[in-house]
């Protein structure tokens, strides 16, 4: 995915329109810190993200070693994202269309882009509705994630400079 780099301060209602792409600034390398321990927090006990030896024996019918967790996945491309998309943010109103198309493995890097799906007004004066598509791609531009994400963001002739 090809897109003009975004990290500013222009990040209210009024500074997206539909069809804008953006390739967020950072990246993030998926731990085997990351997997284990948060999917031992959320109790996703699955084999396939922690027995090494059953994933390498056995293959598991496709990866011969352990899968970090989608939930962890998603979140590191909401977070990567945040900067760009959250940081006027007043409410989120859903997040859908969930799809994790590619698996991630300890060491792969993640890398966040995110499409402006549509603007709208909202009830309140001071803010709009901005539907976005964010995407994870790995190092190997592999789409890893995607989900559909709608927020309520500030716009900036109410609330920039108060």
């Amino acid at each position: 995915m090809k897109a003009a780099a975004l990290t500013s301060a222009n990040n209210y209602f009024e500074d997206f329109e539909a069809g804008m792409l953006m390739r967020h600034a950072r990246g993030k390398t998926v731990t085997e810190m990351d997997n284990v321990f948060i999917t031992n927090m959320v109790m996703n006990t699955a084999e396939g993200h922690f027995n090494e030896d059953a994933m390498r024996r056995e293959g598991r019918g496709i990866f011969s070693q352990r899968v970090v967790f989608g939930g962890i996945n998603l979140s590191m491309v909401l977070g990567l994202a945040a900067q760009d998309t959250a940081e006027q943010c007043l409410q989120e109103i859903g997040l859908d269309n969930i799809r994790l198309s590619n698996p991630v493995f300890h060491g792969d890097t993640l890398y966040a882009y995110s499409e402006v799906l549509q603007t709208r007004p909202s009830e309140r004066e001071d803010a709009g509705i901005v539907r976005f598509r964010h995407y994870g791609l790995n190092q190997d531009d592999k789409v890893c994630v995607q989900a559909e994400r709608t927020v309520l963001l500030k716009r900036r002739s109410h609330w920039a400079g108060k």
